[in-house]
């Protein structure tokens, strides 16, 4: 990105005249492709349990999935039908059931939900009729319509529940219900272990990217210090020799709220690690196996990320060094969308939209890597940066302050860069996770960064 990136209208979220040329049908085509792709993975996570399954609550953590199906419904309902289309709503009774603010998860399973026939109807027959605004739609006139981003912004949320659903199949004790392809098999990653990352400012955040949410907004120059950073996600097996030096064990590596947490929760590996018979094994989607070494650690919380870059001597990265490192080309000195450029993701960038069921091997990917030869930043797992979950510099709440705005202060820390189950609509270059420390539910990994230039 340039200046010019930087001083497009900010308060709309995009250059005010973008509108003027767009391909109206290949937009309405994008709109449609990425909604139907949602959709279809809905129809995945939710036919492959019985109904008993679909309205159980398997973890005080996650909602039942019966809750999740309709309430992708009522929020399509809501943002697509009410206030795109100006149509009268056809379930005003049940807005309250699938308002995500007004009653937490552990409290979903006692409200009066509607059974998963009557919910795969309802958002169904929301579908249809959102198809029909589709064909009609202009795409331009207020912020909400302008360039489809009401469209994206519900493509998107349904996305982020299908990780979720995906979450709540990963915490089932039942046999297993999906079934993926692994990733390809690579050769071990003998390059170099870090990467500098030169000093300077760089453009954070965007001005210009039609779907990207309130938090990514607006771009605005950042100055980050010289610093080096891992050249792939930590490894179980990196994360092992942790283990095995008694990292759990010592207070030295731990923040004070860490420890406690720890020691709380008598937490002594990643989530759903057990060792059995001198082995260590993982449960992954029903199926038990030993730990694979060459992969990135997952279902870590940011206590155990922070522990182990303390024991190895580093640090987590910060949010600007992580997207920095991610879509800084230091040689045209602009911000790109991804890695390996402007381009949308293809499969041989990175592991995105639940393609597999567990992230691919460390070093994986080389056409995904950043100019500097960062790989998997995008895809595989969430990664934790040091960072807590704050405004950037000119935000405004967009469309409505539930989203971010309610989020921000320093109890939550900040994910980038995708996982395996995330969809590329709802993963981009600046695309915000964040969490509370001691999650680990989560597709979450990391990577560990130093300060200097040497």
């Amino acid at each position: 990105m340039t200046d010019a990136d930087i001083a497009a209208d900010t308060s709309a979220g995009i250059p005010a005249d973008t509108s003027a040329d767009i391909d109206i049908e290949a937009l309405r085509q994008r709109a449609l492709t990425t909604l139907t792709t949602a959709r279809d993975r809905t129809t995945l996570l939710t036919s492959c349990v019985d109904e008993p399954e679909l309205t159980a609550q398997v973890s005080p953590l996650m909602s039942p999935l019966v809750w999740d199906l309709a309430h992708i419904g009522n929020q399509e309902e809501l943002w697509l039908l009410r206030a795109v289309g100006g149509r009268d709503a056809m379930r005003p009774d049940i807005d309250g059931l699938y308002d995500a603010f007004e009653h937490p998860r552990s409290e979903r399973p006692s409200l009066p939900l509607l059974p998963p026939e009557e919910a795969r109807r309802y958002a169904a027959e929301v579908r249809g009729r959102v198809t029909d605004v589709l064909e009609s739609h202009a795409f331009r006139g207020d912020r909400l319509t302008d360039m489809g981003f009401a469209f994206g912004m519900v493509a998107q949320h349904e996305q982020q529940h299908d990780e979720t659903m995906l979450i709540t199949h990963q915490l089932r004790t039942g046999p297993q219900a999906l079934t993926a392809p692994d990733p390809e098999p690579v050769p071990l990653f003998t390059g170099p272990s870090e990467v500098l990352v030169p000093g300077g400012p760089f453009t954070m955040g965007t001005s210009t990217e039609p779907w990207a949410l309130d938090n990514e907004r607006p771009a605005h120059r950042r100055e980050v210090a010289s610093f080096h950073i891992d050249t792939t996600p930590v490894t179980n097996g990196a994360y092992l020799a942790f283990i095995e030096d008694g990292g759990y064990d010592d207070p030295r590596w731990w923040t004070t709220e860490g420890w406690a947490h720890i020691r709380r929760n008598s937490v002594t590996a990643p989530g759903f690690w057990r060792r059995e018979a001198g082995q260590w094994l993982r449960r992954r989607f029903g199926v038990t196996e030993a730990v694979p070494l060459d992969e990135p650690v997952v279902h870590v919380c940011w206590y155990e990320a922070d522990a182990y870059a303390r024991w190895a001597g580093r640090r987590l990265p910060t949010e600007a060094e992580w997207e920095k490192a991610a879509r800084h080309d230091p040689t045209a000195d602009r911000s790109m969308r991804y890695p390996w450029g402007d381009a949308d993701p293809a499969p041989e960038h990175a592991n995105l939209g639940q393609r597999h069921l567990r992230p691919a091997p460390a070093g994986s990917y080389p056409a995904g890597e950043s100019p500097l030869g960062v790989r998997q930043l995008i895809g595989d797992v969430w990664e934790w940066t040091s960072s807590d979950f704050l405004p950037y510099p000119g935000f405004r709440a967009f469309p409505y302050k539930e989203y971010s705005e309610v989020f921000f202060g320093p109890e939550y820390k900040v994910l980038r860069g995708g996982s395996f189950a995330v969809d590329e609509v709802a993963c981009r270059g600046t695309f915000r996770n964040w969490d509370y420390p001691i999650r680990r539910q989560i597709f979450s990994g990391f990577r560990t960064a130093r300060s200097g230039a040497v």
